[in-house]
Formats: C-alpha cells, structure tokens, sequence
C-alpha cells in the first residue's frame, strides 16, 4: 500500500479538508488494487472503490493510528466486496418461508448482487443510511441512533423496515422485466 503521510492522515482525522482530498486521491490506486484482488466480478470494481471513498471519507476519523490505516483499509474494501453476502448472511431479515429461500437461491449470484444493489438504491435516504450504517459501516444500534439523533428502538424500527423492504424488492421481480 502506498505510503500516506502520517501528517495528511492526521490532517484528514482533524477535519482539514485539503488532506482529506491529498487522502483519497493517494489512496485509490491502492483501494482499486485490492478491489480486483478481493472482489469476485471486475464490473464492480469502480462501484467498490467509490464505496470505499465514501467510507475513507466518512470514517477517517475512526482510524487509530497511521499504522492501523493499511489494515483498515483491506478490510473495508473485503466488507464492500462482501456486501450482498454480507446482508444476506444477516438476514435482510429472516427468511419466513422454504419457498422466499428457493426463490433467492435460483437468481445467480451476480444477478443477485445487482438486484441487491438496485434495492438499496430504491429504499428512502432514512432507510438506506440506516442500512448502511449497520450493514456496511458495522455501527452498533447505539452508535446508529447517535448519528442519527434519534430514539435506540427508533434506529431499530427503520433498520426492520429497511430490511423488510429490501428483502421485499428482491423476493418480488427484482427489478427484472
């Protein structure tokens, strides 16, 4: 990985908007790199590495140290790769019936990535970034409710409903004509 100033990652962490820009663009050679390595279809890889932009940008600050960014780094791009898993391991809320899982297992997986994608896409802006932030960023239900500024059980509720209407979108057309 290439080496990123200590000093621009500190800069970054303490909110210098310069850095942050010096930051990203050292920093995405190195996230495409791993992407191509990590993810299993090359037609993702400019979406993973904008999602890993995305969250370098928003999670800077959560870095422990100029040591810890390469490590932080490779596991962020593995989780983007491992997203439709990811959310589908835990649970896009529990499957009810034998046949919503028949159903899920005879889309091909890439087809399923895309439709997952496409239903993250149609939820609503309080929906998706709750989504986001549970599935993708791995905050806690605390941590989703202070960034949010709302209720713990609030939090929960639009991180249910999120689930059910992306678990809704893919168990319907999908999208699909």
């Amino acid at each position: 990985m290439a080496r990123v100033s200590d000093d621009i990652l500190l800069a970054a962490q303490s909110g210098d908007r310069h850095a942050l820009t010096q930051l990203l663009v050292a920093l995405q050679p190195d996230i495409r790199r791993y992407a191509r390595r990590l993810c299993h279809r090359a037609s993702v890889i400019e979406d993973v590495v904008q999602e890993v932009l995305i969250v370098v940008y928003r999670r800077v600050g959560t870095i422990r140290s100029p040591a810890a960014l390469a490590g932080w780094l490779v596991t962020v791009i593995a989780r983007v790769c491992m997203l439709p898993a990811l959310m589908l391991m835990r649970g896009v809320e529990e499957l009810t019936s034998l046949d919503e899982s028949r159903a899920l297992a005879k889309v091909p997986p890439d087809e399923l990535r895309i439709d997952l994608v496409h239903a993250i896409e149609s939820l609503s802006p309080s929906h998706r970034e709750v989504l986001l932030l549970r599935d993708l960023e791995d905050l806690t239900i605390w941590e989703i409710a202070g960034r949010l500024g709302v209720t713990r059980e609030a939090a929960k509720s639009r991180l249910r409903r999120a689930r059910a209407l992306v678990r809704e979108y893919l168990l319907g057309d999908g999208g699909r004509k």
